[in-house]
């Protein structure tokens, strides 16, 4: 997977530097940050991850990286919990990008659809934003019956976040769907314990 994701053209939301918001410098700064997302992403996927992709659609890019299934503290009643993977053995992560400048779009709803090798249809899950010391994704632990490839169907509903911009702003106004073919699972868990405070 290349960093310069970028889509052109009409494919992509608008980049226009004359505008009541944007500068030619912003919009470049803004593909810095694109970049520097997508080269976590790389190596997230070609690094520690088992395998992953990613796929143009609509004005995102939308790319998932597959892991054993890993503890994660949720924030309950003002109180960090670790959770390790009970029956889970597997993690599927999602990112969602902007198409221009290849940003993550935070606030987006995300659901994942996994169909096994032998047809059965998991899900739809809802994937949850997560904090990662590196990258922020959407993500999940999911409990597969078996290894081999599988077909993963995602789902991304548009932000409601309100957008700056009067031109640049026009964009994250449909839904849009993705499927990723052959991807290759191999399930497993990886519990931690995390440090006494």
């Amino acid at each position: 997977m290349s960093a310069n994701v970028h889509l052109s053209g009409a494919e992509r939301p608008p980049m226009d530097p004359n505008t009541s918001e944007a500068t030619k410098r912003q919009l470049e700064l803004a593909i810095g940050q694109g970049d520097a997302y997508h080269k976590a992403v790389e190596y997230m996927v070609g690094d520690i991850a088992k395998g992953g992709g990613m796929q143009k659609k609509g004005d995102y890019l939308i790319g998932y990286a597959v892991e054993d299934a890993e503890g994660m503290y949720s924030f309950d009643d003002g109180t960090l919990t670790w959770n390790n993977p009970q029956e889970e053995n597997q993690h599927l992560e999602i990112v969602v990008c902007d198409g221009s400048d290849g940003r993550f779009i935070p606030g987006v709803s995300v659901t994942a659809t996994l169909i096994t090798p032998r047809g059965e249809e998991l899900g739809p899950h809802d994937q949850v934003l997560v904090w990662h010391p590196m990258i922020y994704h959407y993500a999940r632990n999911w409990t597969l019956p078996e290894d081999g490839e599988y077909v993963l169907r995602v789902h991304v509903d548009p932000p409601t976040f309100m957008r700056h911009d009067e031109v640049n702003g026009r964009r994250f106004t449909e839904p849009v769907d993705v499927e990723f073919t052959g991807v290759k699972i191999e399930r497993g868990a990886e519990p931690v314990t995390p440090p006494s405070q």
